[in-house]
């Protein structure tokens, strides 16, 4: 049994639209912080947000950040694009050469979208997003060709999603070789019960379908990624005494993740190289975080194992690193431990570890 699939999908389905298109008409309706966790956002993502209509920004459930760096001409595809909210964001991020394309299920936030395409083309300077309707779990149904997508984002949306498993081999057919899955959810540090899993408040509140980390993980290994990063994490205070009672010992956290579709090994192996940020994407002048473990310094070279050196080489972000060495030669799994990282240090170059 596949422990991504709860029972009874359609009715999961039913009751986040409902949730989601009739029960919540604005972020102040939400009975916790899971779905609006405060973040500090990059000065760029605040600038950007000051060109997001006020209705559409009044309508956000999200829980994260999900905008990486280095969008210039990409096409991004926004899983469960509710309002349009970080779509917009991403249409002035990627700019006019860019492509911005959200999907959602809910006819009620696809109107909102939609209300306010022309109000942000005029403000912008150029119109690059479509809102499609449809189901993240069947993005072939809504004209998502394969292997079409530089960037997948989804913002506190797929732990809605009744088939997770099929999401997940959705999201890696329509991504481009190299392409990048960059999303913020709620996940759990344990299975959630079944009855839980069915409860409509819970669901609506983005705890219900909590991805626990370790089947996310067996998730991603199914379809071909043995090293998704966490980016961040942030444990969530629910402020609800009711749902707090429902949820019971069940440890719930905001979490951003970034995969990659590329040939990765499921252990950090080392090659001898080593990466140099090269300080040149425009929003990330002075370092450039990969994920919770690897923050590079602008010109400080730091040791990697093979799968970062592939992250940041064979992607969109290839122009802002210079990577050196290559994977002839093989020196055994990459050693993480703290005297491996000083004497990394002593040489000159700082240690990462995955």
């Amino acid at each position: 049994m596949d422990d991504l699939i709860p029972a009874a999908p359609e009715a999961i389905t039913d009751s986040v639209k409902e949730y989601y298109g009739r029960v919540l008409q604005s972020s102040a309706d939400l009975k916790t912080s899971a779905c609006c966790l405060a973040e500090v956002l990059p000065a760029h993502v605040r600038e950007a947000l000051r060109d997001v209509h006020p209705e559409v920004l009044d309508r956000f459930y999200g829980c994260g950040s999900p905008i990486p760096p280095a969008l210039e001409g990409a096409t991004v595809l926004d899983l469960g694009s509710g309002s349009g909210r970080d779509c917009y964001v991403l249409s002035k991020l990627v700019g006019p050469r860019g492509r911005v394309i959200g999907v959602d299920m809910t006819d009620e936030q696809l109107a909102v979208a939609r209300r306010h395409q022309a109000w942000h083309a005029e403000r912008l300077g150029h119109a690059n997003v479509e809102f499609r309707a449809g189901y993240i779990e069947d993005l072939a149904a809504a004209g998502i060709a394969d292997a079409s997508i530089d960037l997948v984002i989804s913002n506190c949306v797929l732990n809605l999603s009744p088939d997770k498993a099929r999401c997940f081999a959705e999201i890696f057919r329509v991504l481009k070789p190299g392409g990048e899955l960059y999303f913020s959810d709620v996940f759990s540090d344990r299975r959630v019960p079944t009855a839980l899993a069915r409860d409509p408040e819970l669901l609506g509140e983005c705890l219900g379908g909590a991805l626990y980390i370790e089947d996310f993980r067996r998730a991603m290994a199914r379809v071909g990624c043995l090293d998704a990063r966490v980016v961040s994490s942030t444990p969530l205070e629910l402020h609800n005494a009711q749902i707090e009672h429902k949820a019971g010992h069940i440890g719930f956290s905001s979490v951003t993740v970034r995969a990659f579709k590329l040939d990765l090994e499921d252990r950090c192996e080392d090659f001898g190289q080593v990466a140099t940020y090269l300080g040149t994407e425009p929003h990330h002048p002075h370092a450039f975080v990969l994920d919770d473990h690897h923050r590079l310094e602008t010109g400080r070279p730091m040791l990697v194992c093979g799968n970062t050196a592939d992250m940041l080489s064979r992607t969109r972000y290839a122009p802002h690193f210079r990577v050196t060495g290559d994977q002839s030669r093989h020196f055994g799994l990459f050693d993480c431990s703290p005297g491996a990282m000083s004497q990394t240090r002593e040489a000159g170059a700082k240690a990462g570890c995955c």
